[in-house]
């Protein structure tokens, strides 16, 4: 009896561990800038994200020092004063593509999770846009959230140049992970 239940496991395995898509370069990129003041902008290259295939499931991991402003001192700014990175190190997000379908092609859908961010945990929800193939997902969307409800301060001097309405735009090439 035990080892049916061992082999029995190892089955599921194998055929959920099928469905597992994965990439360690995935694209974050956010953008807080106000008209007519310097952009504030930065891309994040490095971004891991695992996609459950079986049952719509994903979820993401930034390094906030992972970051890239064109201007160093916005960068050095945004890591020490805004986002605090060395006492919250990461952004995740764990959520759903909801009703997903596992048929390959385009699909528009509705991602909903949470994002934790700063030490600050909100429910978010959006619409992407995902290209499911045999080997790959390719899925891309944006969402915007409120800095202010993610315990992120804007100092009152740079108030009038950097938003509190933040975009976050996600691009990412999921490869069917093999087990």
């Amino acid at each position: 009896m035990r080892i049916f239940i061992l082999a029995a496991l190892f089955c599921i395995n194998i055929c959920f561990g099928q469905s597992k898509y994965l990439t360690r370069s995935g694209t974050v990129s956010f953008e807080a800038s106000m008209p007519a003041f310097e952009e504030v902008k930065a891309n994040n290259e490095t971004v891991t994200a695992i996609f459950n295939s079986a049952n719509g499931e994903m979820a993401i991991l930034a390094l906030v020092k992972g970051f890239r402003f064109k201007n160093a001192l916005m960068e050095e700014h945004f890591n020490e004063n805004y986002l605090e990175s060395s006492k919250f190190p990461k952004a995740i997000f764990k959520g759903k593509i909801e009703q997903f379908k596992s048929q390959t092609g385009i699909q528009n859908a509705t991602l909903s999770g949470t994002l934790q961010m700063h030490g600050v945990t909100n429910a978010v929800s959006t619409f992407a846009t995902l290209n499911l193939t045999d080997n790959q997902l390719i899925f891309n969307g944006f969402v915007k959230v409120n800095a202010s409800e993610y315990g992120v301060e804007i100092p009152k001097i740079v108030r009038n140049k950097v938003s509190d309405v933040v975009t976050i735009q996600f691009d990412f090439i999921l490869t069917k992970k093999s087990d």
